[in-house]
């Protein structure tokens, strides 16, 4: 199995490469810009992305979801709750001032729901509804020797997700990080949407949003 994380876009979003190396196959998690970057990468570890799956859709890990689907014809995923930011993505940057328009967006194929699974080759990730950062922000479980979530912006190295934006709820994130997050187990490996990797054991020791 193949799990890559790497900084695109002027806001840093972590874009995650999860590969069947056997089977030639990827998902591809939040392409936020630099489409050709995560393009090349996939070539280069000789995989085919066939799902496209976000963590929720602020602008900054949509930017290129659009260039990486026609490249590949993958599937692209969200959750429904966050429809409205996927299609209002001028008004999120509206909101922000940046001096540049939206990037255009990929036809939605598939809404992901709590218990739901993605799957490339042998690979397979499960579907946590986490809602609190955006309404339809949700985290992927990985099995395997090392347990691995995908925490897209619910929760951050000693940090959660900010919640003064469209649809953010604090008391959301801090029951959806407590309860769904936190019941995992403490050697689980978590790649957040920014910055470095934690653990779930060193968060609910340390996180001082959320510690236990």
């Amino acid at each position: 199995m193949i799990v890559e994380h790497f900084s695109v876009a002027p806001l840093g979003c972590n874009c995650v490469i999860l590969g069947d190396e056997e089977r030639g196959r990827a998902i591809v998690v939040d392409p936020g810009g630099e489409a050709p970057r995560i393009l090349a990468r996939l070539a280069e570890l000789g995989l085919r992305c066939e799902g496209i799956v976000h963590t929720h859709t602020h602008f900054d890990h949509i930017g290129g979801t659009k260039e990486v689907q026609e490249a590949t014809n993958a599937s692209n995923m969200i959750h429904e709750d966050d429809l409205f930011l996927y299609e209002g993505v001028q008004m999120q940057l509206d909101g922000f001032r940046a001096p540049f328009r939206a990037p255009e967006v990929a036809e939605v194929d598939r809404f992901l729901s709590e218990g739901d699974t993605v799957q490339a080759g042998e690979l397979e990730m499960d579907v946590l509804h986490t809602p609190g950062h955006s309404p339809g922000s949700i985290c992927l479980t990985l099995e395997g020797d090392r347990p691995i979530v995908i925490a897209g912006d619910t929760l951050f190295a000693r940090s959660i997700g900010r919640t003064d934006l469209w649809g953010g709820d604090t008391s959301q994130i801090i029951d959806s990080i407590r309860r769904k997050l936190f019941s995992l187990p403490d050697e689980t490996l978590v790649i957040t949407g920014h910055g470095p990797t934690t653990t779930i054991g060193e968060e609910r020791k340390m996180n001082p949003f959320v510690a236990a």
